[in-house]
C-alpha cells in the first residue's frame, strides 16, 4: 500500500509541471519585442561644442571657436564685462591704452594651482592655460558713461597654449561675438565734448594683433602680453567693495609669485592724475601705448627709439636730439624724435597728432587723435631743460 501511494504521488506531479502529454503541457505567451529605439547622444564633433558649466579649457588650448560663448568664460555669455567663470578675475591698469576713447574691460584666467612670475620691468612670465580677455565697447557721448551709453564692438583673447601665446579677435553681431580673423571697420559716430566725430573703428585682423605682440628673441618671433608689468598694474583697485592693491591681491591670491615688498614696486601713474610727477605721468602713457613696439625686440626695433617706463627719458635712446631712419619728417620736415624745450618741432609728439595711415602713431588701434595726451605730453616736452642735448640738423 505504501508503494502504491507513492506511485500515485509521483504521476500527479509529474503532469503537475508539465511532465505529461501535450493535452496537459503549460504554454507561455511570448512577448512582443519593444519597437521604442533608445535614444542617441552624438558625441561632440569638436571641443568647442562640448556642454559645460564651468570654463571649457579643452577648447581654449586646442581649438579656435566660432564663437566666444564656446569657451564658457563669462556667467553671461552676452555680457563679456563682467561675472567671469571662475578662476576668471578683473584686473585694471594704471594708466590708459588709448583706443578711441572706448571703454575696456579686462580679465585673467589663471589655471587653478599655477601663479605668474613676477617681474620687475617686462612684462610677468604667465603659465600655460592662461587666458586674457579685453572687450571693447564705444560710448556714444565720450562724456557719459554706463553700458546703456555704448555698444559693444570686439572682444580679443590671448591664451597661451603649449606652441605659445596664440591671438583671437571677436566681433560682436546681433548679440553674440563671432571670430572674425580678418579684420573688419565699424562706422560710428561719437560726440568728445561737444564735436561729433564720424569715423571707422578698426577691429585688427589677427596679423595685426601680432604687429603689437610680437617680441623677436633668439632670432624667433613669439607673440607675447603686453599691459601686464609691474609698473602698469601697481594700483589701487576696487575688489568686492574694498580697496585694495592689485599686485597684493594676485600674491594673496597666489596667483603671483615672488613678489616683492609692494614699497619696492615702480608704479606708473595715470596720465590724468594732476597730483603726480608729469614725467612719470607721460613715460607710463608712453609705455602702454607705444613701448611693446619701441623696444629692441618689438615690431619697431629698428627705430632705436626705446619708449619704456624704465628707459632714462633724459637719453639718446629715448630720442633726445635722435633722427629716426625711415621716416621723411612729414609736413613739417621735422628731424628728431624728441627735442627738449620744444615740443612744436619734436617727432614724438607730432606724429601722436597725425591722421594718416602712413604717418600716425601707433600706426593701428586708433582712428582718432587722443586731444588730452598730447595736450599733456607737448607740456611734458616744453618743460625739459634744452641742455639735455644739441640738436641740430
Amino acid at each position: 500500500m505504501r508503494l502504491l501511494a507513492q506511485l500515485i504521488f509521483l504521476l500527479l506531479f509529474t503532469s503537475a509541471c508539465g511532465g505529461g502529454d501535450g493535452d496537459s503541457q503549460v504554454t507561455e505567451t511570448p512577448t512582443s519585442p519593444s519597437t521604442e529605439t533608445p535614444e542617441v547622444i552624438p558625441a561632440p564633433s569638436s571641443l568647442c561644442e562640448q556642454t559645460t558649466s564651468s570654463v571649457n579649457w579643452e577648447a581654449l588650448m586646442n581649438e579656435d571657436c566660432d564663437t566666444l560663448s564656446q569657451y564658457g568664460l563669462f556667467i553671461d555669455p552676452v555680457s563679456p564685462t563682467s561675472d567671469p567663470v571662475s578662476p576668471g578675475l578683473a584686473y585694471e591698469l594704471s594708466t590708459q591704452l588709448f583706443t578711441n576713447y572706448a571703454s575696456k574691460h579686462r580679465f585673467i584666467f589663471i589655471p587653478e594651482g599655477e601663479k605668474a612670475n613676477y617681474h620687475p620691468t617686462d612684462a610677468f612670465q604667465f603659465p600655460v592655460g592662461t587666458v586674457l580677455t579685453k572687450s571693447f565697447s564705444m560710448p556714444y557721448d565720450s562724456q557719459v558713461k554706463g553700458a546703456e551709453n555704448e555698444i559693444k564692438i570686439e572682444t580679443r583673447l590671448l591664451i597661451h597654449r603649449e606652441s605659445g601665446w596664440t591671438t583671437l579677435p571677436y566681433l560682436w553681431q546681433e548679440g553674440e561675438a563671432k571670430l572674425t580673423l580678418g579684420g573688419a571697420d565699424i562706422p560710428h559716430t561719437l560726440n568728445h565734448q561737444g564735436e561729433v566725430a564720424q569715423f571707422d573703428y578698426h577691429v585688427p585682423s589677427r596679423a595685426e594683433c601680432k604687429l603689437c605682440h610680437q617680441i623677436n628673441r633668439d632670432g624667433e618671433s613669439k607673440i607675447a602680453p603686453i599691459g601686464l608689468k609691474a609698473h602698469l598694474l601697481n594700483t589701487e583697485i576696487n575688489y568686492q567693495g574694498q580697496t585694495v592693491n592689485q599686485l597684493q591681491l594676485w600674491a594673496d591670491r597666489e596667483l603671483l609669485g615672488s613678489l616683492p615688498n609692494i614699497t619696492e614696486v615702480a608704479s606708473a601713474p595715470s596720465l590724468f592724475d594732476k597730483d603726480a610727477d608729469l614725467t612719470q605721468r607721460v613715460k607710463g602713457y608712453l609705455d602702454i601705448n607705444c613701448a611693446h613696439c619701441h623696444r629692441a625686440e618689438g615690431f619697431a626695433s629698428i627705430s632705436g627709439l626705446r619708449l619704456g617706463f624704465h628707459i632714462d627719458h633724459t637719453s639718446y635712446q629715448y630720442g633726445v636730439c635722435k633722427q629716426p631712419p625711415g621716416w621723411d619728417g612729414g609736413a613739417k620736415g621735422l628731424s628728431f624724435d624728441l627735442i627738449p624745450g620744444d615740443g612744436e618741432h619734436s617727432i614724438l609728439l607730432y606724429r601722436q597728432e597725425l591722421n594718416n595711415p602712413k604717418d600716425r602713431m601707433p600706426p593701428i588701434g586708433r582712428s582718432l587723435v587722443h586731444q588730452e595726451a598730447v595736450i599733456l605730453i607737448k607740456q611734458w616736452i616744453d618743460s625739459l631743460p634744452p641742455s639735455l642735448g644739441n640738436c641740430q640738423s
